[in-house]
């Protein structure tokens, strides 16, 4: 069974429960808490810092946890729109409550998940793009630099103003490291490539998307490399009204401006979340960071070429590809 709280009912939920009864409120507006009557079940759970309808990062993340139920038969459970403030909160309500597994879907959990997990033993954590690990915590990496190395490629190719730009929510080490992926990427094409980053505060705020699409865009730059949530849209509809190219991310973003998605990053989360929830079903799972990268191209692989990108360069791409596969270029 698979529980679909928001983050407001997920705690009247919770402080709802009493003896191992529930109080009605819990089941109000079309909530379904939890069962709680098959013991023996193997229970994942999973906090978004996103809605699971943002065709990006949190839907990947929810869809994770559906394929590792219909896949490994176990129970599953999702809180939506977690703020940062609520994260301890919410992952510990979920240990208490008996998850076996508990997966804090972003790097911005990694402080909440150092401060809990010792607090629960019996429960197995993931921090998805976290990069902390412990004795029953582990994160899982994808590897964001190979991909964006390939996206840096085409951005080289493809710029005729010479300036790129990297937009994405946070600051931290996945983001990073993504951002230094397309940087060599480009400039092993064109070694005077400028590259200009910048953080938004909000993965899923629209406004301040546009707002700093527009800003890079009036520098000059005509290739955006992006990475937000429900806000990606919003930087591939600006680039396309104003005629600059730009990269989907996480999954194929290419319908939602054909006209400037060169080609996407897409990451297979749903994959990657049930390859490690099989693991702490069967007791295998180790705390140490768990990256997956081109090796496995049913997690990470590139989406549709646009047709803007010539052949050549499409060639070039997806021989370096292979040569990262074989360790003939590393990163």
């Amino acid at each position: 069974m698979s529980a679909n709280l928001n983050r407001r009912k997920f705690l009247i939920y919770t402080s709802a429960i009493v003896s191992g009864s529930l109080i009605p409120i819990a089941c109000s507006n079309n909530q379904t808490p939890p069962t709680t009557n098959s013991s023996s079940a193997f229970k994942i759970a999973i906090a978004l810092p996103g809605v699971i309808s943002d065709k990006a990062w949190n839907q990947s993340g929810y869809e994770g946890v559906q394929l590792a139920k219909q896949k490994l038969g176990v129970e599953t459970a999702h809180v939506e729109k977690v703020a940062q403030a609520d994260q301890t909160e919410v992952l510990s309500d979920f240990a208490r409550r008996g998850y076996n597994l508990v997966i804090a879907h972003g790097g911005q959990f990694d402080a909440a998940l150092q401060q809990i997990a010792p607090q629960f033993p019996n429960t197995f954590f993931i921090g998805v793009n976290g990069n902390v690990f412990g004795a029953n915590i582990a994160s899982l990496r994808i590897n964001h630099l190979q991909a964006s190395y390939l996206c840096g490629i085409i951005a080289a190719a493809m710029t005729k103003s010479n300036k790129l730009a990297y937009i994405a929510g946070q600051k931290f080490q996945a983001t990073q490291e993504e951002l230094r992926g397309f940087e060599l990427g480009a400039k092993s094409i064109k070694k005077d490539v400028q590259i200009t980053s910048t953080f938004t505060g909000d993965w899923n705020d629209v406004a301040k998307a546009k707002e700093a699409t527009l800003a890079l865009i009036s520098t000059g730059a005509d290739v955006i490399y992006q990475w937000l949530d429900s806000a990606s849209a919003a930087v591939l509809q600006t680039a396309s009204d104003k005629g600059v190219y730009a990269f989907g991310n996480t999954t194929d973003q290419s319908d939602i401006a054909p006209l400037a998605v060169l080609t996407s990053a897409v990451k297979h989360l749903d994959v990657a979340i049930t390859y490690l929830a099989e693991l702490a079903q069967k007791k295998e799972i180790k705390g140490q960071v768990y990256k997956l990268g081109l090796e496995r191209p049913d997690i990470l692989t590139l989406g549709k070429f646009s047709n803007a990108v010539p052949q050549p360069v499409q060639k070039q791409v997806l021989d370096t590809k292979q040569q990262i596969i074989d360790k003939k270029i590393n990163l």
